[in-house]
């Protein structure tokens, strides 16, 4: 009986290292799946995104959402796509991925349009 209980516990032993395996092969394939999932359909407009938007894209996490945000703010409404490489942590190769995803339109200014 206890040797039988030996045998049993070393091929359980060495299963382990496949389940991990497994498991993390499985882990890795859904995540890149959520986040191919979350890719935007449309191109996101960097004058009107909100910050969930933003963190939709391919390489942006909450940080680099919130300096675009706080770029926006400070600066006015980006004037072309490739404004956004002026945001730290957005170089050319994240703007490449990123170009197609991206567009610039100038925000509705209905306060302006009222007043007249």
């Amino acid at each position: 009986m206890r040797a039988l209980f030996m045998v049993l516990a070393i091929v359980a032993i060495a299963a382990i290292p496949a389940v991990a395996q497994q498991a993390s092969a499985a882990s890795s394939s859904k995540s890149a799946a959520a986040k191919t999932a979350a890719a935007p359909a449309a191109p996101v407009n960097l004058n009107t995104a909100t910050q969930p938007q933003l963190e939709a894209l391919p390489g942006i996490g909450p940080k680099v959402a919130e300096r675009i945000l706080e770029y926006r703010q400070k600066n006015g409404s980006f004037k072309k796509i490739e404004d956004v490489m002026n945001v730290k942590g957005i170089g050319e190769k994240s703007f490449l991925k990123l170009k197609p995803l991206l567009m610039v339109t100038e925000k509705a200014d209905r306060a302006g349009a009222s007043a007249r």
